[in-house]
């Protein structure tokens, strides 16, 4: 049997300390006359009775110490082997991916919908990975640490959006922008105590070009190599005109054409200095091949000691000490003095 919170059990060093001053004070209370040794002793009920309330008191408060420290049984243990890696996905949320090109089937469809929906699909097919979300338009910021809770990082992934596009929400220009070397050493210190995974990756994905940030891509890149991470780079979209849904003068939601432009050879650069590839995707399907090929990547066997099920026994101890401590109050009063 073990417990669950052991720390419990020192509560049972007052414990022992209120029994003796309850024992030593029943004891002292008597007084001393010369020749009473030649009377005859006849002990009432009540007398016989006296040591009953502070036993069922104090057997009453060691089974609610015992019940805190929560004793249970481990019923089944297992040792599971599994190949893990830590993955860092930065994702670019400047304002040039809410660009329409990845509409499909007549539902339209910004690039950040569609990327979030390849992610989400990415990360439950790897239960086992370590994975961290840092999104960057004109700053960088670490929504999730690495996790293996999937479905907690996956509700953080529904909530991504491009800055300002939130009713009420007010941003300035510079947030829109794309800083994808502050994107790349976010991710990075993010790794950086992950020492004991050997496969710690970055999954970059941008559509755009930097045009502010305080680390510049290649600054970035260097730290990567140095930390042995290797950045795998994902370009979305295509240079030229998309449609993009904005807010016409009268405050109207209307579909109009920008030009956008992405720097694809910074993209293969960070790829190719640190050992990872780059993808280029122009649809939902090259996407979704190109995390498929991430998905093979090499791996580090972890051996995990997982326990299935316990048995938990603090119940019946709860319910022991709250009867014992029940019974001893009910005596009556004159036999207490040793309880209280």
């Amino acid at each position: 049997m073990i417990f669950a919170t052991p720390y419990a059990l020192l509560l049972f060093i007052p414990f022992l300390f209120m029994c003796y001053r309850m024992l030593r004070r029943r004891k002292a209370a008597a007084f001393a006359f010369p020749g009473v040794a030649q009377l005859v002793h006849k002990k009432s009920l009540k007398q016989r009775l006296a040591w009953i309330p502070s036993l069922l008191f104090m057997l009453g408060v060691a089974s609610l110490i015992i019940a805190l420290a929560r004793p249970q049984k481990q019923l089944a243990r297992t040792h599971i082997s599994s190949e893990a890696i830590a993955i860092e996905m930065s994702l670019d949320i400047s304002g040039s991916m809410l660009a329409l090109d990845f509409s499909e089937k007549g539902v339209e469809k910004t690039r950040l919908d569609v990327v979030k929906e390849t992610f989400k699909s990415f990360v439950e097919k790897r239960p086992n990975d370590l994975i961290g979300l840092v999104t960057f338009g004109g700053y960088a910021t670490a929504l999730t640490p690495l996790t293996l809770d999937h479905r907690a990082l996956n509700a953080i992934i529904d909530d991504v959006h491009v800055p300002g596009t939130r009713k009420g929400e007010i941003v300035d220009e510079m947030e829109t922008a794309t800083a994808v070397g502050d994107g790349l050493a976010m991710a990075c210190a993010r790794l950086e105590k992950q020492t004991n995974i050997t496969s710690r990756i970055i999954i970059l994905l941008s559509d755009g070009e930097t045009n502010t940030g305080i680390i510049t891509p290649e600054k970035a890149t260097e730290i990567a190599k140095q930390m042995g991470i290797k950045v795998y780079t994902i370009g979305v979209g295509s240079t030229g005109r998309a449609k993009m849904r904005g807010v016409d003068m009268f405050g109207r939601s209307s579909v109009g054409t920008v030009f956008v432009s992405m720097d694809e050879a910074a993209l293969k650069k960070i790829a190719k200095e640190t050992g990872g590839s780059y993808y280029n995707v122009r649809d939902k399907q090259a996407l979704e091949n190109a995390l498929a090929a991430i998905d093979e990547l090499e791996k580090t066997e972890i051996d995990q000691q997982i326990f299935l099920r316990y048995k938990e026994y603090f119940a019946g101890f709860l319910v022991a000490g709250f009867a014992l401590c029940f019974l001893a109050c009910l005596f009556p009063a004159q036999l207490h003095r040793g309880v209280v």
